[in-house]
């Protein structure tokens, strides 16, 4: 049925028509409204059989999600930002324990300095915790995508993670197709775990493993994401049979194949790339979009076949490694050896920053002519950055780097400044 909503309540209605029994929460921006309205779900009793718990933090809601999975309920929450990085301990412990937890990240750059505006920071802080992370356009495909979570996360008995611009999706209000609750039970069966701890059949969850067997357990862990591979793209044509729309998968390609130049990406970024490359396909350019809607487990065999006949990709992502550059770039780099490609680096949007048309088609137009950059900072303001290095270089007493960028961009005013 058609709705206007926002991201989050629509994403807070897929989840209740998933029927999870444990909803432990602790509120941080972007995601709070998700939470919110589930709790609103469960007192009006829409959502039955489910135990909805205010919990004291974020680290505390992973670890409750822990508990309650590893005794056999079906087990969801969400985060953001530090609140994940306030978790962290017990995220890597619900994937080592093979817990099928699901939790929507409602991307959120890390600070400092604070910024509660959209990037992938926060996701690539926690690539290799061993989750299932996937990425979503719209919010249509975020609501179509959590119902495939909890299968998958369920069929492999691995935690998943579904990644969500935070307020560019999550306080969005769109046209969404809100299944309903027949459609969501004929593809999503009831859960069964593959360990459940109960006094009949006494087990241990979470053993000390030495240097004897750890290799094989962290290695069977790897097995598992690559199974995924095949499980993700099984999953999404099952639900396109039962729901009549595509939304999953491992990758989407826009007119990618044969295209001369592809952008790849992730996320609600992939939109705006495709009225562009829509503008200028009509202009006569062979140019195309790979969105990745699965980062982990990494593609590298879909996106070979995908980016086939291809001279050169301009890799757009919204995070980076601090003193080594884009990380989805490296991973592309990896991914492609051995093909005749021109890869470019593009990172731009961190901490919310507009994402122009202007600028994406000046990024098509150097490609084009072959001046574009290996790696380029998206609309950086080199005059302010050479300008706070000149000011650190000169004495130690040089002040706060965020508040001195401040003041140069006259975004804060002071009395004074060096």
């Amino acid at each position: 049925m058609l709705h206007q909503m926002s991201g989050s309540i629509a994403v807070a209605k897929a989840v209740a028509l998933c029927r999870p029994e444990v909803v432990p929460c602790y509120p941080i921006t972007p995601q709070t409204h998700i939470v919110e309205h589930l709790s609103l779900l469960v007192k009006s009793g829409e959502l039955k059989n489910c135990t909805y718990e205010n919990v004291e933090s974020e680290f505390a809601a992973m670890s409750v999600c822990i508990g309650s999975s590893a005794t056999g309920a079906r087990s969801y929450t969400a985060t953001a930002s530090q609140g994940l990085l306030y978790m962290m301990e017990a995220v890597y412990n619900a994937s080592g324990l093979g817990l099928p937890i699901v939790m929507t990240l409602g991307n959120r750059a890390i600070g400092a300095p604070i910024n509660i505006w959209n990037d992938h920071s926060d996701a690539m802080s926690v690539r290799d915790a061993g989750w299932i992370q996937l990425f979503v356009e719209n919010n249509q495909q975020a609501i179509d995508v959590h119902i495939q979570a909890f299968k998958l996360a369920e069929a492999l008995s691995l935690p998943v993670m579904v990644n969500m611009d935070g307020f560019i999706l999550t306080h969005a209000i769109t046209r969404v197709d809100l299944p309903d609750q027949q459609q969501v039970d004929q593809f999503l069966p009831s859960y069964v775990p593959r360990q459940l701890l109960e006094t009949a059949a006494p087990l241990t969850i979470g053993a000390m493993v030495g240097p004897d067997a750890f290799t094989e357990v962290r290695y069977l862990a790897h097995a598992r994401q690559k199974q995924a591979l095949s499980m993700i793209e099984q999953q999404a044509e099952q639900f396109e049979e039962i729901f009549s729309r595509d939304s999953g998968g491992l990758v989407k390609s826009y007119d990618a194949e044969g295209s001369d130049i592809v952008f790849i990406a992730m996320g609600s970024v992939v939109g705006t790339l495709q009225a562009l490359v829509a503008e200028l396909r009509e202009q006569g350019q062979s140019i195309g979009i790979l969105s990745l809607r699965s980062f982990r487990p990494f593609p590298v065999e879909a996106i070979r076949s995908a980016l086939l006949g291809t001279r050169r990709i301009i890799v757009f992502e919204k995070s980076f490694a601090v003193g080594m550059g884009g990380i989805l770039a490296s991973e592309i780099h990896m991914a492609t050896q051995g093909l005749s490609l021109k890869i470019n680096s593009v990172i731009g949007g961190l901490g919310g920053r507009t994402i122009t048309m202007k600028s994406l088609r000046k990024l098509v137009e150097l490609a084009n002519t072959d001046e574009l950059d290996q790696e380029v900072f998206m609309d950086l303001d080199f005059e302010t950055v050479n300008r706070e290095i000149k000011r650190q270089e000169s004495g130690q007493s040089s002040g706060s780097t965020a508040e001195n960028v401040l003041r140069d961009m006259g975004v804060l005013s002071a009395s004074k400044t060096h």
